[in-house]
Formats: structure tokens, sequence, C-alpha cells
């Protein structure tokens, strides 16, 4: 199942790898893809979205939707 989130304070590198690791923490067949300019991520997983957003809030990072 594919999920899009809307996430601010991702601006570098670092957070990409924050990002992409929490959610693989959660789901380690998930398939990633940040893009730090529209400040969206996208997953592709089993997961239940509510966990994938928890996952990523985990790190710091607001998820606005």
């Amino acid at each position: 199942m594919k999920h899009v989130f809307t996430v601010t304070g991702m601006s570098c590198g670092h957070c990409v790898r924050a990002v992409t690791q929490a959610i693989r923490a959660l789901d380690p067949q998930a398939t990633v893809q940040v893009d730090l300019d529209a400040q969206r991520v996208e997953v592709e997983s089993e997961q239940p979205r509510p966990a994938l957003a928890d996952a990523i809030r985990d790190e710091g990072y607001t998820v606005v939707d």
C-alpha cells in the first residue's frame, strides 16, 4: 500500500537517512522515497498509516497529513 506524507523539518541527507531508517525499522521491506524540496515522503508498506507517521514523528519531524 502506498502512503504519501507531507513532512516538515527535513533539510539534508541526514534527514533522509533518519526518516528512511525509522520506517524500515518498522517495516524492513518498505520502499521509501524522500523529496526534500517538496517536503514529501512516499512509503510503500503494508504497515498502517498511523504507525508510519509515528515512526517519522519519533525522529523529530512534523507530519502534516
